[in-house]
C-alpha cells in the first residue's frame, strides 16, 4: 500500500464516520432524545466531513496519475464525496439543534 492510497483511504474512513455521527446526531435532534440536542455530534460531523474534504482533495490535487497509479485518487475522490455528505448532514442536525420546541 503507498502513501496516497493510505492517505485517501484514511480520508475516505474520517468522512464515513462523519456520516454515521452526522445520521446519529440529526435523529438525535429530530426527536429530542434525552437532554441532549445532538449539537455535539453535529460539530463533530461537520468537522469530520471538512476534514475528509480537505484530504482528499489535497490527495487528489497531488496525485499525478489516473486509477491504478498508486497515487490514491480513487480514495480522494471517494473521500470528496463522502465528506460532502457528512457536512450536509453535521449542518442540517445543526441547524434542527438551534430551533427551540
Amino acid at each position: 500500500m503507498t502513501t496516497g492510497r493510505l492517505v485517501g483511504s484514511v480520508a475516505a474512513l474520517v468522512a464515513l464516520a462523519g456520516v454515521i455521527v452526522g445520521a446519529l446526531a440529526l435523529a438525535r435532534a429530530a426527536r429530542r432524545i434525552g437532554n441532549g440536542t445532538g449539537r455535539r455530534g453535529a460539530l463533530v460531523a461537520l468537522g469530520a466531513g471538512l476534514a475528509g474534504m480537505v484530504t482528499g482533495g489535497l490527495v487528489v490535487a497531488a496525485a499525478e496519475g489516473g486509477p491504478g497509479t498508486g497515487y490514491g485518487i480513487v480514495g480522494g475522490f471517494v473521500a470528496l464525496a463522502i465528506g460532502l455528505v457528512a457536512a450536509v448532514l453535521g449542518w442540517l442536525a445543526l441547524a434542527r439543534s438551534r430551533r427551540t420546541v
